[in-house]
């Protein structure tokens, strides 16, 4: 099983996770979450499959989510408003997010990885 991780390479939590990924010798293919953020429909995927809510996918500390005033426009906006951010700047999105097609992850917990890519 090769693992698709969605990263940002200056972010410590996502080398904190390929390096967990690394160290249980899991093969993934990285790919630059901003250069080349997923689609609406593969962020709708993630959200779905995942079971989280679709805040949990931004990057909630982030500078461009504190300049868009996100954390006010969440609480009325639709799922497909959401999904528009997100898919329009990859710096909104919480990384990493890794995926097999039937499951993800998002942001890096040892014990959720532990549970889903052992």
């Amino acid at each position: 099983m090769t693992l698709s991780v969605y990263s940002y390479p200056p972010c410590g939590t996502c080398r904190k996770a390929k390096q967990w990924l690394d160290s249980h010798q899991i093969d993934y293919e990285e790919i630059h979450i901003v250069d080349s953020p997923p689609t609406k429909e593969e962020l709708r995927h993630f959200f779905q499959v995942s079971g989280l809510p679709l805040r949990k996918f931004f990057n909630t500390s982030g500078r461009r989510y504190r300049e868009l005033g996100l954390k006010d426009q969440m609480k009325t906006s639709t799922e497909d408003e959401l999904l528009d951010w997100l898919a329009s700047d990859g710096m909104l999105i919480k990384r990493p997010i890794i995926t097999d097609g039937e499951h993800v992850t998002v942001g890096f917990q040892e014990d959720t990885f532990q549970q889903t890519w052992i």
